[in-house]
């Protein structure tokens, strides 16, 4: 009988240890059982996901059975993805419809999200409203501390994605009072800066890509979007395959896997092959051992090796310019990229092999020495850029100690500018090897 019971015991410990690796299934916390509920209402089957925690990536859905490669994951009906067409249908239609000039397909449905949001127990999408973040970590809603501490390209962009969204919200408050006679409240407090930023990170880190047609209600811009409710909890990850679409026959949006996937554990899709940089740029999160991720070379940066005094370096740079080589200069997993030796090499020609620019940009061998030199001013780049990221890193640690409040979107940038250090490690390595190969 000991026995038994300490092998059940056993059991019983592997069964947990297991589950803690898998995930938590959360299938019977009330808003996903009231989202389920409102999900077969409007015609969704029942699925072979459920939602859970997980260790690594937060919320998720684990599948409860293995999946093959060639299964369909999910397929969710028309009548439950929200569109611009849900927009129209509702009282926000009729006002969309007379406003000039024409609103954006995006701000139609930012405007119905937090109209909804506030209509609280009325909405007939809160089942919906209720399971998405209540906050994001995009870099439109970082910390200006933080945003100082992405490496200088992704800075740009996010605070370029800042701008766009404080743009949106002035040229909107026109529209947004037209709405008055819908509101017992004032519109100034029910369509507030931080609503519409909520609602804008909302739809550009969980909309699922669906073309429709143009309407003249709306501007020009395409009209791409689609909230999918419960397909929307699958996380993303660089090393599966599937194929995403919307299937006419069956008027659903259907994901099929092209990997496979054993029982209990989180399911995962490619949102494309994505560096780090424009998975926090466009989804607020860093995947680790991103195998699509580098590290970017400014141009400012790469022009510090060469001097001013180089008669040619303003022709250089000229060409550079005009064959749109001084952007996207990278580091990978397997070195500097063609791209950003090619560059090199065109900065590196000297004044009697300036003349065979043309080869070298179509990656011909112009001397010995232009090759060293290129490799040479890589392994300085490189170096510099390795310097730079540990300096971060350490600014970041001491904030964290420091700002409490902040320590969530820091150790997001913390992840990014880790992953940063191993792709330039690797590099620093890779280049190491050549020059003694050479």
């Amino acid at each position: 009988m000991k026995k038994s019971r300490g092998r059940t015991g056993r059991k019983r410990r592997r069964k947990h240890l297991q589950g803690f690796m898998d995930g938590v299934n959360c299938s019977h916390k009330l808003e996903y059982i009231k989202l389920k509920k409102w999900l077969k209402d409007r015609g969704f089957e029942e699925s072979i996901l459920r939602p859970a925690e997980f260790l690594e990536t937060g919320r998720g859905l684990m599948a409860t059975k293995a999946l093959q490669a060639g299964d369909l994951v999910i397929s969710l009906p028309e009548k439950c993805l929200l569109t611009t067409g849900t927009v129209l249908s509702s009282c926000l239609g009729a006002y969309i419809g007379k406003w000039k000039p024409p609103v954006s397909p995006l701000l139609a449905l930012c405007t119905f999200l937090v109209a909804e949001k506030h209509a609280g127990e009325k909405s007939p999408w809160k089942p919906y409203l209720d399971v998405l973040p209540k906050t994001y970590t995009c870099p439109a809603c970082l910390d200006h501390d933080v945003i100082n501490l992405l490496p200088k390209p992704l800075k740009k962009k996010a605070q370029e994605q800042k701008m766009m969204i404080q743009e949106l919200f002035r040229s909107s408050k026109a529209f947004f009072s037209s709405l008055q006679p819908l509101f017992a409240e004032n519109t100034g407090t029910i369509f507030n800066y931080s609503a519409l930023e909520w609602a804008w990170c909302t739809i550009n880190t969980r909309t699922i890509y669906m073309k429709h047609p143009h309407r003249e209600c709306f501007s020009l811009e395409p009209d791409v979007y689609a909230l999918a409710p419960y397909l929307d909890l699958l996380n993303h990850s660089p090393n599966v395959q599937v194929k995403a679409a919307f299937n006419e026959q069956t008027r659903s949006y259907e994901i099929w896997t092209n990997s496979r996937c054993k029982k209990y554990q989180e399911v995962f899709i490619c949102y494309g092959p994505h560096d780090n940089q424009r998975l926090l740029l466009e989804y607020g999160f860093v995947a680790m051992d991103n195998p699509h991720s580098s590290v970017y070379v400014s141009a400012d940066t790469l022009l510090k090796y060469f001097s001013p005094l180089d008669k040619q370096r303003k022709a250089k740079v000229a060409i550079l310019k005009d064959h749109d080589f001084l952007e996207n200069l990278t580091f990978g997993w397997d070195g500097p990229s063609w791209r950003l030796l090619t560059a090199l090499k065109v900065l590196s020609l000297g004044a009697d092999e300036f003349a065979c620019w043309r080869r070298t940009l179509l990656g011909g061998v112009t001397s010995a020495r232009n090759e060293q030199q290129a490799l040479d001013t890589a392994a300085k780049i490189c170096q510099f850029l390795i310097e730079e990221t540990q300096h971060v890193l350490l600014q970041i640690s001491q904030l964290k100690r420091d700002k409490e409040k902040l320590r969530t979107h820091l150790a997001l940038v913390e992840m990014l500018r880790s992953e940063d250090l191993k792709i330039l490690q690797k590099s620093a390595e890779i280049l190491c090897n050549l020059n003694l190969a050479t």
